[in-house]
């Protein structure tokens, strides 16, 4: 079973973050995932504090790591051309050594759009935008070394466009779609994604996660694709507690991963029966000690 860490990309300066990737990367986890805004995000009194640029903190980590793969959950295709983030994508790959796991997502942030002045489109050219950015970057991903794309969408384009260096990453730099949407989402992630990624920040549950993994089998299904292709993830906030008194302080919400060490191990253990093939734990904070403690007393139990 595998198991990535999200760390925070805000309010923290890099010295604090450098730290605990270190820890990350000497404990036993899979992954190290870090996300893609440029406010902290739903925060509008925080707007005046740090936040660190996705690429920026992904290439830096791969300089002081060796080990876990890297991510990004998820960068919002409004945002940046996806031809663009293919190529940074690529070049942080070779950087890395071939460890680059490449998130994207249709984008929900509207404040850091009005911030930086950005177009906000409706949430359907949004999921159309994502079906084409997913589409393209994966001609890209997966061309013959020195092959040139041409693609003509309704809202990107390439005329002859290499991807000079490619993945490292063999076969290619995995496409990760990032999102919860049954009839969109996941219906691009089983046309063009190599790992689909539910973000349970919002209602969620084991039973949830189950259902999402029938809707993503049945849009495979209908694109002519073989389910197994697609490595299944999800993202769980999480909390440890030293007692069940503790816990009962600052309950969350029902559907989160908080409680005592037994209590989350057994409610990772759902979430692996119902087919997740990695979990990756998001708002512990980047704080080494906590991860490593959560190693320790917690992943130990998925040796």
């Amino acid at each position: 079973m595998e198991f990535g860490a999200q760390l925070s990309s805000y309010r923290v300066p890099w010295s604090e973050t450098e730290a605990t990737v270190q820890a990350i990367e000497n404990g036993t986890w899979s992954s190290l995932w870090f996300s893609d805004h440029f406010l902290p995000p739903a925060a509008p009194n925080d707007e005046h504090l740090s936040a660190l640029e996705v690429w920026t903190l992904v290439t830096a980590a791969a300089v002081v790591t060796e080990r876990v793969r890297l991510g990004t959950l998820a960068c919002g295709v409004t945002y940046r051309n996806p031809a663009l983030l293919a190529k940074i994508c690529a070049s942080v790959d070779h950087i890395s050594g071939g460890r680059m796991e490449l998130g994207i997502g249709a984008a929900w942030f509207e404040r850091e759009h009005q911030a930086y002045g950005w177009e906000f489109p409706s949430l359907r050219e949004r999921s159309d935008r994502l079906e084409e950015a997913a589409q393209l970057i994966r001609l890209l991903f997966t061309a013959d070394e020195g092959e040139k794309v041409t693609f003509e969408g309704d809202h990107y384009r390439l005329d002859e466009a290499p991807l000079v260096p490619g993945s490292t990453n063999k076969p290619h730099i995995p496409i990760l779609i990032g999102g919860n949407g049954e009839k969109r989402t996941l219906r691009t992630c089983a046309r063009y994604g190599d790992i689909s990624n539910l973000d349970f920040w919002h209602p969620a549950g084991v039973d949830v996660f189950r259902h999402k993994q029938q809707v993503l089998d049945r849009h495979c299904d209908d694109a002519g694709r073989d389910p197994a292709e697609i490595k299944r993830t999800v993202g769980l906030p999480f909390r440890l507690f030293a007692n069940d008194e503790e816990a009962a302080k600052s309950p969350g919400q029902p559907w989160y991963c908080w409680g005592i060490a037994s209590y989350v191990q057994d409610l990772l253990q759902q979430y692996v029966e119902a087919g997740a093939e990695e979990i990756v734990l998001c708002g512990v904070g980047n704080r080494p000690e906590a991860w490593q403690q959560i190693d320790e007393e917690v992943l130990s139990a998925f040796d």
